[in-house]
């Protein structure tokens, strides 16, 4: 399995809204982290949406990545056949091989229902393509596996995040158990769950990889007998400082403490 970085490695620094950077890191940026981490994938997400990018921009950013010998992954969200024809053709145009979607967008949460026609319709548009549908806070494992296998087609498979379920109420047993076999792509982002001060609940909070609660080595090996998921990109939930920019010195350091951890449990080279 190969490990890659994301635009979620650096949402501070590509841009969380209502706290834009002065220079906010675009996918040039993302590249030099890349090559500053000796990494070779990157998975770039809906927080720098590519279909905005002109024709230009684009060809700018395949020759440099093919250049510099990194695969790229495309990832967006709102699920809509039209998204996916669209994201199909910039990831032809990138040389990606993953589009990975996140189902839901602001005013915009299908049913169950629609999701499983718009799969179904999508299988004819991912010649030489997989779709990974990330697990997140709306459906729960169980109904996600029914949908995505409703497509009935192995180009359409999960991109699972090990944090975004406990949004639904499951941990990752869970959705190991109900989304393992489907898993093409994975997103580690470790985390920490504390009770708060006076007892009455608890929060969640990102953690660098392998200072959390998340045990990597053990999901790999949960994983490893479906032999479906060939790329892993690492995603952070930095909790911000009083500042962007100590909020965004705080998420470089957390990413290359999480890279220190990962390197030795994967390949690097695409």
């Amino acid at each position: 399995m190969i490990l890659g970085l994301s635009s979620y490695t650096f949402g501070w620094a590509v841009c969380v809204p209502g706290h834009a950077p002065a220079h906010p890191l675009d996918e040039h940026g993302l590249l030099d982290k890349c090559r500053e981490h000796g990494i070779k994938l990157l998975q770039i997400g809906d927080n720098l949406p590519l279909h905005t990018f002109d024709d230009a921009r684009l060809n700018r950013l395949a020759e440099r990545a093919a250049h510099e010998g990194v695969q790229l992954e495309v990832g967006a969200r709102r699920l809509t056949l039209g998204n996916v024809e669209a994201y199909a053709a910039i990831a032809r145009r990138l040389g990606a091989k993953l589009i990975r979607f996140v189902i839901d967008d602001a005013e915009y949460h299908p049913t169950p229902e629609a999701v499983s026609i718009v799969l179904r319709q999508s299988v004819p548009l991912l010649a030489g393509l997989k779709l990974g549908i990330e697990n997140h806070d709306r459906f729960p494992a169980a109904l996600l596996r029914e949908m995505i296998e409703s497509a009935g087609s192995d180009r359409i498979g999960v991109c699972l995040d090990t944090a975004n379920s406990l949004g639904a109420g499951e941990g990752l047993d869970t959705v190991l158990r109900e989304l393992g076999p489907l898993t093409v792509n994975l997103h580690i982002k470790d985390f920490h769950i504390a009770r708060v001060s006076h007892l009455m609940g608890f929060t969640v909070e990102g953690r660098p990889s392998g200072s959390g609660m998340l045990d990597v080595p053990a999901m790999l090996a949960d994983l490893a007998p479906f032999k479906r998921c060939d790329t892993t990109v690492l995603e952070l939930w930095t909790p911000p400082e009083t500042d962007i920019e100590r909020t965004i010195a705080k998420e470089a350091a957390w990413a290359a403490l999480s890279l220190a951890y990962l390197k030795p449990l994967f390949t690097t080279k695409a």
